[in-house]
């Protein structure tokens, strides 16, 4: 069964200060930003009105992954399946599907507790996107004008691990694009970080990891179109004293080249550029010996 879900539209963070989300997103990310009347924070990256959001919260967290369906029949394929498999759904309003820019919303929680949002039928007529501090492009759409979403998301799945993946794959029917078990030292268990793909056509959409993470996310990924806005991003880091994650490196299962860097909202966001993509029809499952190539060390993470 192959997935109906195109790809991960959008991602919410909940914040106790929205407006640091419109400062990290302008002047690091390079993204357009946008505070509506009740200081919710929009970040435009393309042609779409915007793919990142922070609303005002308690916490400083990721909130929900947006999936997106082409259409109707897929949107309501896939409510069908989930809820002849016992998954419970919420089914948005019109009012709560058009604040995140969409005519149709429904929403779930995975076994390992992370949200999620099913979405179609977009709001809004595409507009032009244009950096603030000269970003060149963020990658999309595919060359032949595949909607491959804002990027991908790494979540946590500790002790569910197994039966959250099974309802990506077996209900929700994402592809396995690689899988990596991971052993972080010779005495210590091995964690599994499985990368699941979507419709769209990007190597993984969403990852999951068995490991707790108190933000809600491992990390989220954004690419954009040129290896020198990595670059640029990368004094950015040091520039403006933003919390280093991972150094530059590029990794061995999707090739992406990249470095990761703190968030407001407590979790890492992987900045990179030419990640490969996959024919999700007959793409074969890889298993990755290490993390990356070269590069990407991640004890910088846990420095002061």
């Amino acid at each position: 069964m192959m997935t109906r879900i195109q790809c991960l539209a959008y991602f919410v963070a909940e914040s106790t200060a929205p407006e640091k989300w419109r400062d990290y997103g302008e002047q690091m990310l390079g993204m357009a930003a946008h505070t509506d009347a009740d200081g919710t924070v929009r970040l435009k990256m393309d042609a779409q009105p915007w793919r990142i959001t922070a609303v005002k919260g308690a916490q400083d967290r990721y909130l929900a992954s947006g999936w997106l369906l082409n259409d109707d029949a897929d949107f309501e394929a896939t409510v069908k399946a989930l809820e002849a498999a016992g998954v419970a759904l919420e089914h948005g309003a019109a009012h709560h599907a058009a604040e995140r820019g969409y005519a149709r919303m429904a929403a779930f929680v995975d076994p390992a507790g992370n949200r999620h949002e099913l979405v179609t039928g977009r709001l809004g007529a595409p507009s032009p996107f244009t950096s603030p501090i000269g970003v060149g492009n963020f990658v999309t759409r595919s060359a032949t004008g595949t909607d491959l979403g804002l990027g991908h998301v790494v979540l946590p799945a500790a002790a569910t691990f197994d039966p959250t993946l099974k309802l990506f794959r077996d209900v929700l029917g994402f592809g396995l694009s690689d899988v990596f078990n991971f052993q972080p030292g010779p005495d210590a268990p091995v964690i599994r970080i499985y990368f699941l793909h979507a419709a769209c056509g990007r190597h993984h959409s969403i990852a999951l990891a068995e490991m707790p993470n108190p933000a809600g996310c491992v990390h989220a990924m954004v690419e954009v179109g040129a290896m020198t806005d990595v670059g640029r991003a990368y004094d950015r880091v040091k520039a403006r004293g933003v919390k280093l994650m991972a150094t530059l490196g590029q990794h061995e299962n999707d090739r992406m080249t990249s470095f990761y860097m703190m968030t407001p909202g407590n979790f890492a966001l992987e900045y990179g550029w030419g990640g490969i993509a996959v024919d999700p029809a007959t793409w074969q499952t890889t298993m990755t010996k290490e993390v990356s190539i070269w590069g990407h060390d991640f004890s910088v993470g846990f420095q002061n």
